[in-house]
């Protein structure tokens, strides 16, 4: 029986350890977001708690099958074990730590932060999703188009999100954020863009249904293109003047609408 720990715990602290060198590994998409880094954090700090458990059921399995095996059928069913004693004892303490551990972080002290939506954002964006198109609007502005979103970077941005038919699903993938459209009620999601980039040079950066929503689902994309301040009041001003004005909302400037935001 000694010898038989020996093997097993040399084994399982031998994959723990190649478990753990692969959760510090990075093999994430290029975080784009604010909350995608919270979201990353939490996501390999919960890894790093599971390996240990993962590595010892796997590691006293395989040796079990190994070392217990028996050739053709057995006559008789191995002797009982009886759950007493130090081991699972220990094994009862040790996971109920965990648990109790990843209650409270990242789950208290990340949740919070990934799902508070601005109340004061710098930016409101509106999209309406519906089979199989997506509607961007910028209040603010004046301004919707179904051709790409244009965000500003470093800015907190509200996305107020609403379906017109069937339940969407609003992911951008480089934002590692995404909520569901559902009709008759307002969804949101609250970020701040963190690099420079478009669609053009990361895929991720598309805004993509993430619910399967009907023959077009796959279809159901618009390009994302995260801009300096500068070029999004550029765009702001050339899509304002490209579009035929209305009365009920009339384009403004964005520098006017720097990091004060409109708060509705």
């Amino acid at each position: 029986m000694r010898r038989d720990l020996a093997v097993v715990g040399v084994a399982w602290l031998a994959a723990t350890a190649l478990g753990e060198l692969l959760v510090r590994t990075n093999l994430y998409p290029t975080v784009r977001s604010d909350k995608g880094h919270e979201i990353v954090e939490a996501f390999q700090t919960l890894l790093a708690f599971a390996v240990p458990v993962f590595t010892f059921v796997l590691v006293i399995l395989v040796y079990s099958i190994l070392r217990y095996r028996v050739r053709g059928q057995p006559d008789t069913d191995g002797p009982p074990l009886v759950g007493r004693g130090f081991v699972p004892a220990t094994w009862f303490i040790v996971t109920a730590a965990l648990a109790v551990t990843i209650m409270i972080y990242p789950g208290l002290v990340n949740l919070p932060t990934v799902v508070e939506a601005y109340t004061q954002p710098d930016l409101v964006v509106q999209v309406g999703s519906m089979q199989w198109a997506w509607t961007v609007t910028y209040p603010q502005y004046g301004i919707t188009t179904r051709s790409e979103l244009v965000l500003p970077v470093d800015r907190k941005i509200r996305f107020d999100i609403t379906s017109a038919d069937v339940v969407h699903s609003f992911w951008i993938p480089a934002f590692y954020m995404r909520i569901d459209a559902v009709p008759g009620m307002t969804t949101s999601v609250s970020l701040r863009p963190t690099r420079i980039g478009s669609y053009a040079e990361d895929p991720n950066l598309r805004l993509q249904c993430s619910q399967l929503c009907g023959l077009g689902h796959a279809l159901m994309t618009m390009p994302v293109r995260v801009v300096s301040q500068a070029d999004f009041d550029a765009w702001v001003h050339q899509q304002a003047h490209s579009a035929p004005s209305s009365p009920s909302a009339a384009p403004v400037s964005a520098s006017e609408h720097g990091a004060g935001g409109d708060a509705r």
